[in-house]
């Protein structure tokens, strides 16, 4: 098994657990919040897919989905084009409501599809290739690659966890 087709894998995981994560809820299942400063499930989710949609276009010299496909429009938050939610405040948070479990997992794999063309095209000399010299050590793309992929297990991890919150009290 080649590097890329790891990180195939990977992402592909991802995709799994965001379906299985906002399946089946409605607008009030995915903005609750299970406490007051918590993030919604819509939110997590949101938000990992930014950050993928944000990073993996920065890395490869790709247009974001989320502005190309017009789905700033099509969510409609009131936050600006390039927010991807990092450092949000809980009023931010709150911004973010979502009516249908479609529009997340819409966005969401149209995300996934520019993700996996990305990384079809990889050589495994590409993973050592500088695509961050705001650090130290300067970030490379197996290293970017990487984060993004565990960011995005992280807040889908949380997803699923906030589902089962908002489950538990509607019971």
């Amino acid at each position: 098994m080649h590097a890329k087709d790891i990180l195939i894998e990977g992402y592909g995981r991802i995709q799994e657990e965001v379906h299985a994560a906002v399946e089946g809820l409605g607008p009030d299942g995915l903005n609750a919040r299970p406490a007051d400063d918590a993030n919604s499930v819509a939110w997590l989710v949101w938000h990992l897919t930014r950050v993928q949609d944000d990073h993996v276009a920065d890395a490869f010299g790709l247009d974001q989905v989320w502005l190309s496909g017009k789905w700033d429009e099509r969510f409609g938050l009131g936050l600006p084009r390039h927010d991807t939610g990092y450092g949000h405040s809980s009023a931010k948070v709150a911004k973010v409501r979502v009516d249908s479990a479609g529009l997340l997992t819409g966005y969401y794999d149209a995300v996934h599809e520019q993700t996996l063309g990305a990384l079809r095209s990889l050589a495994a000399k590409d993973l050592e290739r500088i695509v961050d010299e705001n650090w130290d050590p300067p970030v490379t793309l197996g290293a970017r690659l990487v984060s993004v992929l565990s960011d995005d297990l992280q807040h889908v991890g949380q997803a699923a966890y906030a589902r089962g919150l908002v489950q538990s009290a509607a019971s």
